[in-house]
């Protein structure tokens, strides 16, 4: 698809004039204008990129792109009729799949970066100009493009020169770089930009949704604020470091933000041949309404007839004929549509199960299968949570929809255990059938668990015969180095000084008292099931003594098995 790429070729002096005139209207409308702010070195005067030694490439990595301006004559305007190019009233139209992705894009990183301020208008500008909104909205029902958007191989014979960066996962060259996507990344910015706009646990660059947030993400990056006339120049010239494409991504920009409406998806024509180099057909420039067509080309005068004895002959050289074909050509039979998705099959080993507050080992994930049992392609499945726990997949969804593999294996991003253990589902439901086909997989949220505990006080643990311990206990739990909160942990006061002796609960020396209004006698106990507090703090209650001395040990054990034994003095009165 590359050849949907292209850039500005040089025009004559009426397409010049009409592309002038367009640059004024813009700056007369208070638009940011790409004159004498800031201007950015020409393609020619950058390295390539990709060099050894040499700067990052840009998004695209200077790809081709679209280079048609809007009508001048937009929504407000009062322009002269013979300065609008012939662009067609439509251009204001998006998909609607599109549209949405863009003000999507739009809202949520209003939510996660508010200082960017990055207005849709400035996506659908460079959408635009990139790919013309993913081909005029031709994208599956999940915003993907049914077949790659690839920009022109960038192997530095008219563009960059970018080696292989990924192995061809994503643009199918093993050799070097190309722009993918409705949004146009290279592969290297895609993996560093590259964003789950639609919460389907994949980062996709030939879905819209996934693309324009990545593409939000890249303009916003350095601290910028978009309303800031340098910050928008700077993170477009990133894009694609061209004056020519900034100020023709600012005429989109200027030409949205004055008027654009949804059209369904698929109903624009998808861009055609564009300009530019890389051996694309040029389109032809625009004409002014009112000029007149160039006139067809005079037939040259007739030649006199050869006179006798000339040389020449009078009588016409007649056509060549082409030979009828010997077999007829060969027919490209119609493409099969393969059997849908009827049962759903659950891949998992058992029960999903973590530790509240951590994230799931295993993913829940299943297989659509056909009738014949054979793996169902580019079904769509939809994976739901259910419970109390307050669960969640990545990103904070409790709903996504996955698409299957080759393989017919639809997997759910990773989850998240909500704070409360119980239990819960995933039903993962088939789409797009008739009757409902569903699977429920069970999953538990266990209690928390910590996997280090370490004492914080310094009470002196030596106490006389039929007295109390002076101060209380104190304990950090932690996980991974971090606070561990509500985790459990049992408190038992064991017999003797050595392992040996056993770890069960002593039948006298220290103990604790629980609460309640019962005599002191009745409450003692040498077992206690304590939590930590929110910053993963354990305080013990008071230790008491009866009349037995001797050394005793205390041991208190989490969930997770994190253990401290300490030892227990009780020495005679003195």
């Amino acid at each position: 698809m590359a050849a949907l790429f292209g850039r500005r070729m040089r025009r004559g002096a009426a397409s010049t004039a009409v592309a002038a005139a367009a640059m004024a209207a813009l700056s007369a409308s208070g638009a940011p204008s790409a004159v004498g702010e800031q201007p950015a070195a020409s393609a020619a005067e950058r390295p390539s990129a990709g060099a050894s030694g040499q700067e990052d490439p840009s998004v695209t990595g200077d790809s081709p792109y679209h280079t048609d301006l809007p009508p001048l004559k937009g929504p407000g305007r009062n322009d002269p009729p013979d300065e609008t190019p012939a662009t067609g009233s439509a251009e204001s139209g998006i998909p609607a799949t599109v549209l949405d992705a863009y003000r999507k894009a739009e809202a949520s990183l209003a939510a996660s970066n508010p200082r960017c301020r990055v207005p849709w208008e400035l996506l659908a500008a460079i959408g635009k100009v990139e790919s013309g909104h993913a081909r005029g909205g031709r994208l599956d029902t999940n915003g993907t493009t049914p077949s790659p958007i690839l920009g022109p191989v960038l192997n530095g014979v008219g563009f960059a020169n970018i080696s292989d960066t990924d192995g061809g996962a994503y643009d199918g060259d093993t050799l070097h770089d190309r722009a993918v996507g409705p949004m146009q990344f290279i592969p290297q910015t895609w993996e560093s930009w590259g964003r789950d706009g639609n919460g389907d646990g994949r980062r996709d660059p030939n879905n819209i949704y996934d693309a324009a947030l990545a593409a939000g993400s890249y303009l916003c990056a350095h601290d910028r604020d978009l309303t800031v006339e340098r910050d928008l120049h700077q993170a477009i010239l990133g894009y694609n470091r061209s004056q020519e494409y900034l100020r023709t991504v600012l005429h989109w920009y200027d030409y949205y933000r004055k008027g654009a409406h949804e059209v369904p998806d698929g109903s624009q024509p998808a861009p055609g041949a564009p300009t530019g180099s890389g051996g694309k057909t040029p389109s032809p420039a625009p004409v002014r309404p009112g000029t007149p067509s160039p006139s067809p080309t005079k037939p040259g005068k007739p030649t006199k007839p050869a006179k006798p004895g000339d040389g020449s002959s009078s009588k016409p050289t007649p056509p060549p004929t082409t030979p009828p074909p010997t077999s007829p050509p060969p027919t490209t039979p119609p493409p099969t549509t393969p059997a849908p998705a009827t049962r759903l099959v659950d891949l998992g080993d058992g029960a999903l199960s973590a530790p509240a507050g951590e994230r799931f080992a295993e993913r829940p994930a299943v297989r659509a299968e056909r009738a014949d049992k054979k793996p169902a392609a580019q079904a769509k499945v939809r994976f739901t949570l259910t419970g109390e726990t307050g669960t969640t997949f990545e990103g904070g969804a409790t709903t996504v929809t996955v698409t299957t593999k080759a393989d017919g294996v639809a997997k759910a991003p990773a989850l998240l255990a909500g704070g409360k253990p119980g239990a819960l589902t995933v039903k993962a439901t088939l789409l797009g059938t008739t009757e409902p086909v569903t699977l429920g997989l069970r999953g538990e949220v266990t209690a928390p668990r910590a996997d280090k505990l370490v004492r914080t006080d310094e009470t002196e643990l030596t106490c006389e015969a039929g007295a109390t311990f002076e101060g209380r206990i104190a304990l950090t739990a932690t996980r991974d180095g971090q606070a561990a909160p509500g985790v459990a942990a049992t408190a038992t006061v064991l017999a003797g000084a050595d392992p040996a002796d056993g770890e069960k609960a002593a039948d006298q020396g220290p103990y604790f008292l629980t609460p309640g209004d019962e005599p002191a006698e009745d409450r003692r106990t040498r077992e206690l099931t304590l939590t930590t507090d929110a910053k993963g703090n354990l305080l013990l209650p008071e230790l008491h003594t009866d009349d037995t001395t001797g050394t005793f040990r205390l041991r208190v054990e989490t969930t997770g098995g994190a253990v401290v034994v300490l030892e227990l003095k009780v020495t005679d009165p003195a």
